[in-house]
């Protein structure tokens, strides 16, 4: 309800002691009536404040008032003149001073005449508004049931309300309405999963997205979709909340449908993943349920492993919850639309891949600001013919193997970084490599313990400074003669010849088996 219309209502009897026609074209939010000296505490904007001014002991006293409820936000100031006969001069002055539109209420209008009549008008526009709102939403309903896909919905939503609409999934995937810069991306995804209550603001000015969850709120955001919208919600005007919401809610039902499509295709994945798990990874019922599920087995393909550690400890939801997220961050690689081939062997989510999977790594990456205590680790293989998967399986198992030595919430290894010593500790079983250290280099660890001696550290230089006493000298500030002798007393201790190279390998090994 605008001011003007409160104004031009003949049964109230309102006049205008401050206020010109730009003023009155504000509009009235609620109606707060109340004679405390300072109300700003119960004021949030927009209303409209009824007093009858039994607050003014003195002219200083309307200066207080007058302050707090600009300052608050209000619409406007309706005075009562039954107190003083009329509106105090020294409230209109501070109402002029604070720019803070002034209505006299004369003796004969009642309070509850003001806000009966308010109310009233602000319950209409509102059902008016809820009435609208349905009907655009069933029309959007409509058109869905009809065939209109969800990038259609978004692009209409966009057009209608000027504000960019995106539907992304948590790994940062565009479900509909277009790329974003990878700094925006970034943004809104980093927003989505750290928020602490949705819907949240990503970036700033005209940069700015509102992000607003799709689905329930129970379920976890990593495994989730989002709707970022252009500009800040607190500032849109109600037909565009409106038209983002409708958004909010056709995705919830598209991604509800998406699925059951996922799980069909799912049967199928399990089959060729059990297939590759079992060594048949070069039979022809295996090419056939790859291509049933969407691969070329005559391109190269990947294989990728992820499993939360805490998953180990027998938490099936975290093994469904992995398999979630690797079916997420697959999408980014699947052609076609396909759905990715992800399932679970073993305790883990396992996806086999198109070879190209440069957008996959980073796509898991964006989750690590979700996972808070959690772990969440990968492997993933180099590039393979169909036939060799069964071996690519084996391999993106010792990469996750190795991730989970590694620092940070979700640490990735690839293949290609299982060629040198590192591949080896990773295939080797934990007691194992723990027992090798122990027997190789407990006398030197037990030595340290006791003398302080730093023989651990004077061997890792040594090691990295390919036997180069002066090096060794120069990185430890010691002597040449103090290096010399601490190899010598490592070289007593464990029975090794460092200058012998088979020696040296098995202290290396020990060292990098200790973490």
């Amino acid at each position: 309800m605008l001011l003007a219309e409160l104004v031009a209502h003949p049964r109230l009897g309102l006049t205008v002691l401050h206020g010109d026609d730009a003023a009155l074209e504000r509009s009235v939010r609620w109606v707060y009536t109340t004679d405390l000296i300072d109300p700003s505490r119960y004021l949030s904007g927009g209303e409209l404040v009824i007093s009858g001014l039994v607050w003014r002991n003195a002219p200083e006293d309307s200066e207080r008032f007058v302050a707090a409820v600009a300052g608050a936000g209000a619409a406007a100031l309706a005075a009562g003149a039954a107190v003083f006969g009329e509106v105090p001069a020294d409230v209109v002055e501070a109402c002029r001073r604070h720019d803070l539109p002034l209505l006299s209420v004369p003796e004969p209008t009642s309070f509850s005449d003001v806000t009966e009549l308010v109310v009233g008008a602000l319950a209409a526009a509102r059902g008016d508004r809820l009435a609208l709102s349905l009907s655009r939403q069933r029309e959007l309903l409509t058109a869905v049931a009809g065939g209109l896909g969800l990038d259609e919905v978004a692009g209409r939503i966009t057009a209608s309300t000027g504000r960019a609409c995106h539907v992304l999934s948590a790994t940062g995937r565009v479900v509909a309405g277009g790329p974003l810069p990878p700094e925006v991306l970034d943004g809104v995804v980093t927003t989505f999963l750290t928020a602490a209550r949705l819907p949240a603001v990503s970036g700033r000015g005209p940069g700015a997205y509102s992000v607003f969850s799709v689905g329930p709120a129970s379920e976890q955001r990593m495994t989730s979709w989002f709707v970022a919208a252009g500009g800040t919600h607190a500032e849109w005007d109600t037909e565009t909340a409106d038209g983002v919401g409708g958004l909010v809610a056709i995705a919830a039902l598209d991604r509800a449908r998406r699925g059951e499509g996922l799980r069909v295709a799912r049967e199928i994945a399990d089959e060729a993943i059990g297939l590759i798990a079992d060594g048949a990874a070069d039979r022809p019922e295996t090419a056939v349920r790859l291509r049933q599920a969407g691969l070329d087995p005559d391109e190269p393909l990947v294989v990728a492993v992820a499993g939360f550690v805490e998953a180990d400890r027998d938490r099936p939801d975290l093994r469904e919850a992995a398999r979630a997220v690797l079916v997420d961050a697959a999408s980014h690689a699947s052609r076609d639309g396909d759905p990715p081939v992800v399932g679970v062997r073993d305790g883990v989510a396992v996806a086999v891949l198109p070879g190209d999977t440069a957008s996959v790594v980073p796509a898991l990456r964006r989750l690590a600001p979700a996972l808070g205590t959690l772990r969440l680790t990968v492997g993933v293989s180099v590039p393979y013919g169909a036939a060799a998967l069964s071996g690519a399986m084996q391999e993106a198992r010792h990469a996750r193997d190795l991730a989970r030595t590694r620092e940070g919430t979700l640490p990735v290894v690839t293949g290609a970084e299982l060629t040198s010593h590192v591949a080896l500790l990773a295939a080797v079983p934990d007691d194992m490599r723990r027992a090798f250290a122990a027997r190789t280099l407990a006398p030197v660890l037990e030595h340290d313990e006791r003398t302080g001696a730093s023989l651990r550290e004077t061997l890792e230089a040594f090691l990295e400074c390919s036997g180069s006493w002066s090096r060794v000298a120069t990185r430890l500030h010691l002597h040449v003669n103090t290096v010399r002798y601490r190899i010598g007393r490592v070289e007593e201790l464990t029975g090794r010849d460092l200058g012998r190279f088979a020696d040296r390998v098995d202290v290396f090994l020990a060292l990098r088996s200790l973490g």
